[in-house]
């Protein structure tokens, strides 16, 4: 499953998460790659420290926040989020997330756009299956979350630079399947409602959708 959410940050904590940033030391980014992945991982990454700390409770927050992607990742934790950039000449090869990661199984990965799409080239996430490619390359705010058992790439930046937050959430549903089936069930159970209200059928797929989740999930 691979979704787009809008609006995940919002103008004015963007600014402040941009300021924040402008702030900060970057390092190699090749430090939190796994064996293999370092060797086609070509970014910069904020370093370690208290305005980090400070960075990623508020981003994360905003993420945990945001409705959608609660329903579509079921999120049980997630780990802590790397910023990165790129820079002209920069670029991230294909690779596969590691499963665990801060002692978090890796279910869901997601990318959260920070640097308006028209001040770099390039740059696009690129996910790749077997029915082929798709770039991703989103207006600032907006995040991309799909399963963390994908191969995927970022394409070189051509001009300016890529700025973006990165993360994985462990789900509350491990199998992306049956989170997709969760999720179109939510999605058709509110649109009966705001159709029309509380009927007998909004109740039934309330009772399945809330059944079949409390069957799936691991806690």
């Amino acid at each position: 499953m691979l979704i787009t959410i809008a609006d995940v940050l919002l103008p004015a904590d963007l600014e402040e998460v941009r300021g924040m940033l402008r702030s900060m030391r970057f390092e190699d980014g090749r430090a939190t790659a796994g064996w293999s992945a370092r060797l086609v991982k070509d970014n910069e990454q904020a370093r370690e420290g208290a305005a980090l700390t400070l960075l990623r409770e508020k981003v994360s927050t905003a993420i945990l926040n945001n409705e959608v992607f609660n329903l579509a990742a079921r999120p049980k934790a997630l780990t802590p989020l790397i910023f990165a950039r790129y820079g002209a000449g920069r670029e991230y090869g294909s690779h596969v997330d590691n499963p665990l990661m801060n002692g978090i199984r890796t279910d869901v990965s997601f990318t959260l756009f920070l640097a308006d799409p028209d001040s770099y080239d390039g740059g696009e996430l690129v996910i790749e299956s077997v029915s082929g490619e798709e770039e991703v390359k989103l207006p600032a705010g907006h995040l991309v979350a799909y399963d963390s058992t994908s191969l995927h790439r970022v394409a070189p930046v051509t001009r300016g630079e890529r700025m973006v937050a990165v993360g994985w959430a462990q789900s509350y549903v491990r199998d992306s399947a049956r989170r997709e089936l969760l999720f179109d069930l939510e999605t058709a159970r509110r649109n009966l409602f705001a159709q029309a209200g509380k009927t007998p059928e909004f109740d039934l797929l309330a009772k399945s959708s809330a059944n079949l989740f409390r069957m799936w999930a691991e806690v």
